[in-house]
Protein backbone atom coordinates (compact mmCIF):
# COMPACT_ATOMS: atom_id res chain seq x y z
CA UNK A 1 0.00 0.00 0.00
CA UNK A 2 3.15 2.42 -0.28
CA UNK A 3 1.47 4.06 -2.94
CA UNK A 4 -1.09 5.37 0.17
CA UNK A 5 1.68 7.16 1.83
CA UNK A 6 1.64 10.72 2.78
CA UNK A 7 3.13 12.63 0.47
CA UNK A 8 3.69 16.47 -0.32
CA UNK A 9 3.41 18.74 -3.23
CA UNK A 10 4.77 22.08 -4.36
CA UNK A 11 5.22 25.08 -1.88
CA UNK A 12 2.49 27.50 -2.00
CA UNK A 13 2.98 30.87 -3.03
CA UNK A 14 3.63 33.51 0.04
CA UNK A 15 5.25 30.33 1.99
CA UNK A 16 8.36 29.90 0.20
CA UNK A 17 11.59 29.31 2.22
CA UNK A 18 14.43 31.33 2.20
CA UNK A 19 16.57 27.99 0.88
CA UNK A 20 20.30 29.35 0.83
CA UNK A 21 20.11 30.26 4.47
CA UNK A 22 17.96 26.96 4.95
CA UNK A 23 20.96 24.68 3.22
CA UNK A 24 23.54 26.56 5.11
CA UNK A 25 22.06 25.46 8.10
CA UNK A 26 20.91 22.23 7.64
CA UNK A 27 24.50 21.16 6.38
CA UNK A 28 26.07 22.80 8.96
CA UNK A 29 23.91 21.44 11.97
CA UNK A 30 22.92 17.30 10.40
CA UNK A 31 26.32 15.64 10.23
CA UNK A 32 24.40 12.87 7.84
CA UNK A 33 23.99 16.02 5.05
CA UNK A 34 27.40 16.45 3.26
CA UNK A 35 28.54 19.97 2.60
CA UNK A 36 27.54 20.31 -1.00
CA UNK A 37 24.54 18.28 -0.73
CA UNK A 38 21.55 18.95 -2.87
CA UNK A 39 18.66 19.87 -0.70
CA UNK A 40 14.84 19.79 -1.98
CA UNK A 41 12.13 21.37 -0.32
CA UNK A 42 8.63 20.67 -0.56
CA UNK A 43 5.29 21.39 1.19
CA UNK A 44 2.12 19.20 3.26
CA UNK A 45 -0.60 21.01 2.24
CA UNK A 46 -3.45 19.56 4.41
CA UNK A 47 -2.34 21.42 7.89
CA UNK A 48 -4.25 24.61 8.98
CA UNK A 49 -1.94 25.81 12.00
CA UNK A 50 1.80 25.39 11.93
CA UNK A 51 3.34 24.83 8.22
CA UNK A 52 4.91 21.68 7.07
CA UNK A 53 7.86 20.94 4.40
CA UNK A 54 9.31 17.80 3.29
CA UNK A 55 13.21 18.15 3.22
CA UNK A 56 14.84 15.75 0.90
CA UNK A 57 19.26 15.66 1.09
CA UNK A 58 21.70 12.91 0.54
CA UNK A 59 18.89 10.58 0.54
CA UNK A 60 17.33 11.26 3.80
CA UNK A 61 13.85 12.55 4.35
CA UNK A 62 13.09 15.73 7.25
CA UNK A 63 9.87 17.00 8.40
CA UNK A 64 10.34 20.93 8.71
CA UNK A 65 7.95 23.07 11.25
CA UNK A 66 7.60 26.69 11.31
CA UNK A 67 4.93 29.04 12.50
CA UNK A 68 2.22 30.17 9.75
CA UNK A 69 3.68 33.58 8.36
CA UNK A 70 1.73 36.78 9.49
CA UNK A 71 0.21 34.93 12.67
CA UNK A 72 0.32 37.03 15.66
CA UNK A 73 -0.62 34.36 18.41
CA UNK A 74 2.97 33.74 19.36
CA UNK A 75 1.93 31.18 22.05
CA UNK A 76 0.22 28.55 19.32
CA UNK A 77 3.74 28.45 17.24
CA UNK A 78 6.28 28.00 20.43
CA UNK A 79 8.54 25.56 17.77
CA UNK A 80 11.06 25.60 20.68
CA UNK A 81 8.17 24.07 23.26
CA UNK A 82 6.88 21.94 20.23
CA UNK A 83 10.44 20.80 19.98
CA UNK A 84 11.20 20.41 23.97
CA UNK A 85 8.08 17.96 23.84
CA UNK A 86 9.67 15.66 21.20
CA UNK A 87 12.98 15.69 22.67
CA UNK A 88 11.73 14.59 25.87
CA UNK A 89 8.85 12.43 24.72
CA UNK A 90 10.26 10.43 22.04
CA UNK A 91 12.34 8.44 23.94
CA UNK A 92 9.76 6.76 25.93
CA UNK A 93 6.71 7.18 23.60
CA UNK A 94 8.16 6.36 20.27
CA UNK A 95 5.45 7.11 18.09
CA UNK A 96 5.90 10.73 18.66
CA UNK A 97 8.76 11.74 15.69
CA UNK A 98 12.23 12.36 16.61
CA UNK A 99 13.34 15.29 16.61
CA UNK A 100 16.77 16.33 14.89
CA UNK A 101 17.54 19.84 15.85
CA UNK A 102 15.47 23.45 16.77
CA UNK A 103 16.64 26.48 15.17
CA UNK A 104 16.44 29.90 17.24
CA UNK A 105 17.96 32.08 14.74
CA UNK A 106 14.75 34.35 13.25
CA UNK A 107 17.47 35.44 10.29
CA UNK A 108 17.27 31.43 8.72
CA UNK A 109 13.73 31.89 7.83
CA UNK A 110 11.87 34.99 9.11
CA UNK A 111 10.40 32.89 12.45
CA UNK A 112 12.02 30.13 14.68
CA UNK A 113 11.49 26.17 13.28
CA UNK A 114 12.30 22.57 14.08
CA UNK A 115 13.12 19.80 11.80
CA UNK A 116 12.91 15.96 12.73
CA UNK A 117 12.71 12.63 10.96
CA UNK A 118 10.24 11.93 8.78
CA UNK A 119 7.30 8.87 9.59
CA UNK A 120 6.97 7.49 6.41
CA UNK A 121 3.34 5.66 6.66
CA UNK A 122 -0.40 6.25 5.56
CA UNK A 123 -2.49 9.63 6.62
CA UNK A 124 -6.30 9.22 6.48
CA UNK A 125 -7.94 12.76 5.82
CA UNK A 126 -11.52 12.90 5.49
CA UNK A 127 -12.53 9.89 3.23
CA UNK A 128 -10.26 6.77 2.81
CA UNK A 129 -8.27 7.44 -0.25
CA UNK A 130 -8.86 6.03 -3.74
CA UNK A 131 -7.95 2.55 -3.69
CA UNK A 132 -7.82 1.73 0.20
CA UNK A 133 -10.40 -0.12 1.48
CA UNK A 134 -11.08 -1.37 5.37
CA UNK A 135 -13.65 -3.82 6.00
CA UNK A 136 -16.00 -3.19 8.81
CA UNK A 137 -13.86 -5.04 11.37
CA UNK A 138 -10.58 -3.07 10.09
CA UNK A 139 -12.59 0.35 10.37
CA UNK A 140 -13.08 -1.08 14.36
CA UNK A 141 -10.13 -1.99 14.79
CA UNK A 142 -8.79 1.01 13.44
CA UNK A 143 -10.83 3.36 15.90
CA UNK A 144 -10.32 1.15 18.89
CA UNK A 145 -6.76 1.53 18.17
CA UNK A 146 -6.73 5.27 17.87
CA UNK A 147 -8.50 5.43 21.78
CA UNK A 148 -6.15 2.87 22.65
CA UNK A 149 -3.17 5.06 21.85
CA UNK A 150 -4.71 7.99 23.28
CA UNK A 151 -4.87 5.86 26.71
CA UNK A 152 -1.27 4.90 26.32
CA UNK A 153 -0.41 8.59 26.29
CA UNK A 154 -1.93 9.82 29.08
CA UNK A 155 -0.86 6.91 31.66
CA UNK A 156 2.66 8.37 30.82
CA UNK A 157 4.33 9.22 33.57
CA UNK A 158 4.58 13.23 32.68
CA UNK A 159 7.44 13.92 35.11
CA UNK A 160 9.40 11.14 35.09
CA UNK A 161 10.11 12.13 31.67
CA UNK A 162 11.01 15.47 32.09
CA UNK A 163 7.88 16.90 31.39
CA UNK A 164 6.88 18.00 35.02
CA UNK A 165 6.68 21.96 33.94
CA UNK A 166 5.64 21.29 30.54
CA UNK A 167 1.71 22.54 32.06
CA UNK A 168 0.20 24.55 35.13
CA UNK A 169 -2.87 21.56 35.72
CA UNK A 170 -4.22 23.74 39.07
CA UNK A 171 -6.92 25.44 37.66
CA UNK A 172 -6.53 24.63 33.70
CA UNK A 173 -9.86 23.75 32.98
CA UNK A 174 -10.93 27.01 33.86
CA UNK A 175 -7.99 28.58 32.09
CA UNK A 176 -9.21 26.75 28.92
CA UNK A 177 -12.72 28.24 28.74
CA UNK A 178 -11.80 31.80 29.62
CA UNK A 179 -8.77 31.46 27.43
CA UNK A 180 -10.50 30.49 24.10
CA UNK A 181 -13.49 32.83 25.08
CA UNK A 182 -10.63 35.74 24.80
CA UNK A 183 -9.06 34.47 21.83
CA UNK A 184 -12.97 34.22 20.07
CA UNK A 185 -13.22 37.95 20.86
CA UNK A 186 -10.17 38.62 19.49
CA UNK A 187 -10.76 37.13 16.09
CA UNK A 188 -14.29 37.99 16.39
CA UNK A 189 -15.47 38.62 12.33
CA UNK A 190 -19.40 37.73 12.21
CA UNK A 191 -22.04 37.48 14.48
CA UNK A 192 -22.77 34.13 15.60
CA UNK A 193 -24.99 33.77 18.49
CA UNK A 194 -24.62 30.14 19.56
CA UNK A 195 -20.27 30.92 20.32
CA UNK A 196 -21.41 33.10 23.23
CA UNK A 197 -24.58 30.56 24.90
CA UNK A 198 -21.99 28.19 24.38
CA UNK A 199 -19.36 29.62 26.29
CA UNK A 200 -20.97 31.25 28.95
CA UNK A 201 -22.70 28.01 29.62
CA UNK A 202 -19.13 26.22 29.75
CA UNK A 203 -18.14 29.23 32.24
CA UNK A 204 -21.14 28.27 34.56
CA UNK A 205 -20.61 24.05 34.48
CA UNK A 206 -17.06 23.42 34.53
CA UNK A 207 -16.47 19.48 36.66
CA UNK A 208 -14.38 18.54 39.51
CA UNK A 209 -11.11 18.42 37.87
CA UNK A 210 -9.44 15.04 36.86
CA UNK A 211 -6.04 13.98 37.95
CA UNK A 212 -3.64 15.53 35.50
CA UNK A 213 -2.15 13.63 32.65
CA UNK A 214 0.53 14.63 29.38
CA UNK A 215 -2.57 15.66 26.91
CA UNK A 216 -1.97 16.13 22.86
CA UNK A 217 -5.17 18.36 22.62
CA UNK A 218 -5.44 17.73 18.76
CA UNK A 219 -5.82 14.41 18.74
CA UNK A 220 -8.04 12.44 15.89
CA UNK A 221 -7.37 10.59 12.97
CA UNK A 222 -5.74 13.05 10.22
CA UNK A 223 -2.63 13.46 13.00
CA UNK A 224 -1.34 9.59 13.50
CA UNK A 225 0.45 7.92 11.06
CA UNK A 226 -0.97 4.53 9.98
CA UNK A 227 1.46 1.31 8.46
CA UNK A 228 1.01 0.88 5.05
CA UNK A 229 1.71 -3.23 5.62
CA UNK A 230 -1.81 -2.84 8.36
CA UNK A 231 -3.61 0.36 8.38
CA UNK A 232 -4.87 -0.37 11.36
CA UNK A 233 -1.91 0.11 13.04
CA UNK A 234 -0.44 3.10 13.98
CA UNK A 235 3.27 3.99 13.79
CA UNK A 236 2.96 7.62 14.40
CA UNK A 237 1.64 10.55 16.06
CA UNK A 238 1.90 13.91 14.81
CA UNK A 239 1.74 17.98 15.92
CA UNK A 240 2.53 18.23 19.55
CA UNK A 241 1.86 22.51 19.11
CA UNK A 242 -0.54 22.00 21.57
CA UNK A 243 0.58 19.57 24.08
CA UNK A 244 0.73 20.17 27.49
CA UNK A 245 -0.32 18.69 30.78
CA UNK A 246 -4.01 19.36 31.71
CA UNK A 247 -6.94 17.20 32.23
CA UNK A 248 -6.79 14.33 29.87
CA UNK A 249 -10.78 14.55 30.15
CA UNK A 250 -10.31 17.55 27.61
CA UNK A 251 -7.99 15.40 25.00
CA UNK A 252 -11.02 13.14 24.83
CA UNK A 253 -13.33 15.63 24.64
CA UNK A 254 -11.50 17.97 21.69
CA UNK A 255 -10.94 14.13 20.18
CA UNK A 256 -14.81 13.48 20.33
CA UNK A 257 -15.57 16.69 18.75
CA UNK A 258 -13.86 15.46 15.73
CA UNK A 259 -16.06 12.54 15.71
CA UNK A 260 -19.11 13.08 13.32
CA UNK A 261 -21.29 9.82 12.96
CA UNK A 262 -23.04 7.95 10.20
CA UNK A 263 -26.68 9.41 11.47
CA UNK A 264 -25.04 12.87 12.44
CA UNK A 265 -26.96 15.69 10.55
CA UNK A 266 -26.30 16.62 7.29
CA UNK A 267 -25.10 20.26 8.19
CA UNK A 268 -22.89 18.39 10.73
CA UNK A 269 -21.21 15.64 8.15
CA UNK A 270 -19.58 18.51 6.56
CA UNK A 271 -17.31 19.12 9.60
CA UNK A 272 -16.25 15.60 9.69
CA UNK A 273 -12.20 15.04 9.76
CA UNK A 274 -11.77 11.69 9.53
CA UNK A 275 -13.38 8.21 8.04
CA UNK A 276 -15.66 7.98 11.08
CA UNK A 277 -18.93 6.78 9.42
CA UNK A 278 -17.68 4.10 7.74
CA UNK A 279 -19.49 0.43 8.45
CA UNK A 280 -18.09 -0.57 11.64
CA UNK A 281 -17.16 3.01 12.94
CA UNK A 282 -17.65 3.24 16.51
CA UNK A 283 -20.31 5.56 18.22
CA UNK A 284 -18.95 8.73 20.17
CA UNK A 285 -20.71 7.22 23.08
CA UNK A 286 -18.57 3.68 22.65
CA UNK A 287 -15.53 5.79 22.10
CA UNK A 288 -16.32 7.46 25.83
CA UNK A 289 -17.16 3.70 26.97
CA UNK A 290 -13.88 2.34 25.78
CA UNK A 291 -11.49 4.81 27.07
CA UNK A 292 -13.85 4.96 30.73
CA UNK A 293 -12.43 0.61 30.69
CA UNK A 294 -8.94 1.13 29.73
CA UNK A 295 -8.24 3.63 31.58
CA UNK A 296 -10.21 3.91 34.72
CA UNK A 297 -11.38 7.49 34.61
CA UNK A 298 -15.09 7.89 35.68
CA UNK A 299 -16.30 10.07 31.75
CA UNK A 300 -19.32 11.04 33.81
CA UNK A 301 -19.21 14.85 32.70
CA UNK A 302 -18.75 13.95 28.93
CA UNK A 303 -20.99 16.70 27.63
CA UNK A 304 -19.01 19.26 29.27
CA UNK A 305 -15.81 17.86 27.86
CA UNK A 306 -17.67 16.85 24.61
CA UNK A 307 -18.91 20.62 24.47
CA UNK A 308 -15.52 22.34 24.88
CA UNK A 309 -14.01 20.42 22.41
CA UNK A 310 -16.43 21.99 19.99
CA UNK A 311 -16.06 25.49 21.08
CA UNK A 312 -12.30 24.92 20.91
CA UNK A 313 -11.94 23.60 17.49
CA UNK A 314 -14.85 26.71 16.15
CA UNK A 315 -12.14 28.91 17.87
CA UNK A 316 -9.42 27.53 16.07
CA UNK A 317 -11.23 28.15 12.96
CA UNK A 318 -12.39 31.69 13.74
CA UNK A 319 -8.63 32.24 14.17
CA UNK A 320 -7.43 31.16 10.95
CA UNK A 321 -10.38 32.52 9.09
CA UNK A 322 -9.57 36.05 10.82
CA UNK A 323 -5.93 35.73 9.03
CA UNK A 324 -7.55 34.74 5.90
CA UNK A 325 -9.83 38.18 6.28
CA UNK A 326 -7.14 40.16 7.22
CA UNK A 327 -4.65 39.40 4.17
CA UNK A 328 -2.28 37.26 6.43
CA UNK A 329 -2.77 34.32 4.11
CA UNK A 330 -3.70 33.54 0.87
CA UNK A 331 -4.82 30.15 1.30
CA UNK A 332 -8.56 29.80 -0.48
CA UNK A 333 -8.81 26.62 1.55
CA UNK A 334 -9.30 29.10 4.29
CA UNK A 335 -12.74 31.24 3.55
CA UNK A 336 -15.21 28.82 3.58
CA UNK A 337 -13.97 28.14 7.40
CA UNK A 338 -16.84 30.39 9.09
CA UNK A 339 -19.32 28.15 8.15
CA UNK A 340 -17.63 25.65 10.66
CA UNK A 341 -17.10 27.44 13.62
CA UNK A 342 -20.93 28.35 13.08
CA UNK A 343 -21.76 24.38 12.42
CA UNK A 344 -19.58 23.52 15.66
CA UNK A 345 -20.72 26.27 18.20
CA UNK A 346 -24.17 24.66 17.02
CA UNK A 347 -23.59 21.36 17.75
CA UNK A 348 -22.17 22.51 20.70
CA UNK A 349 -25.81 23.96 22.30
CA UNK A 350 -27.50 20.74 20.98
CA UNK A 351 -25.26 18.32 22.29
CA UNK A 352 -25.88 21.18 26.06
CA UNK A 353 -29.56 21.07 25.36
CA UNK A 354 -29.80 17.35 24.85
CA UNK A 355 -27.72 16.11 27.48
CA UNK A 356 -25.24 13.09 25.57
CA UNK A 357 -22.40 13.36 22.98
Amino acid sequence: MSEHIDTPGGVRAGEELELEPLCAYLREHIDEIPEHAEVIVEQFHRGHSNLTYLVRAAGHEYVLRRPPFGSKVKSAHDMGREYRVLEKLHAVYPLAPAPLLHCSDTSVLGAEFYVMRRLRGIILRKDLPPGLSLSPAEVRSLHQNLIGELVKLHGLDYRGIGLGDLGKPEGYVQRQVQGWTKRYAASKTDGIPSVPLLAEWLDSHQPKACAPTLIHNDYKLDNVVLDPADPTRIVGVLDWEMSTVGDPLMDLGTSLSYWVEASDSDVFQLTRWGPTTLPGSLTRQQILDLYAEQSGRDVGDAVFYYAFGLFKTAVVLQQIYYRYKQGLTQDERFAQLIHGVRVLADRGVEAVEAGHV
